[in-house]
């Protein structure tokens, strides 16, 4: 199965949960990709196997300024996802209780909108919890995983 994780981040902390998960996933069997999400547009969907959202939330629950692009290229273009699987891993926090984990909220919606199939629950990392978002993007990741294998038709 090929894994590819686009990463959204302001401050290096959804990179590093991205890094661990790669790690993490990359057994052998699985063969895993971690991008940037900057300068990438709608067109990277078009990569073959399942794909992992990993992104924060900056400023008023908006997506990180490198992710940008890619979320207003998928508002604009509008491309058919309706063949693509993704899971979002999204980091938050809780103090800010408006807009909480709203980065991953929007990369889940527009996907969702445009007939990609989410696998698993959106994981909402909460920074103000005490818990590191890379401990549990760990645990996450592999239980997220084994969601996709199961349910690959690929």
């Amino acid at each position: 199965m090929k894994v590819t994780i686009l990463v959204g981040t302001m401050t290096g902390t959804a990179q590093l949960c991205a890094q661990e998960m790669e790690l993490a996933l990359d057994d052998g069997e699985t063969e895993v990709a971690t991008l940037m999400m900057d300068g990438l547009d709608s067109s990277v969907f078009g990569r073959d196997g399942v794909f992992l959202i990993c992104t924060s939330t900056y400023g008023q629950g908006d997506v990180p300024d490198n992710a940008r692009a890619l979320y207003e290229d998928l508002k604009s273009a509008r491309p058919d996802l309706s063949r693509v699987r993704y899971g979002v891993f999204g980091l938050g926090d809780r103090t800010y209780a408006e807009t909480f984990n709203f980065g991953g909220k929007r990369f889940d919606e527009i996907l969702t909108d445009l007939g990609a199939k989410r696998i698993g629950e959106r994981h909402m990392h909460d920074a103000s919890s005490g818990i590191l978002p890379e401990e549990t993007a760990l645990e996450w990741c592999q239980d997220w995983l084994a969601k996709a294998k199961e349910t690959d038709t690929v």
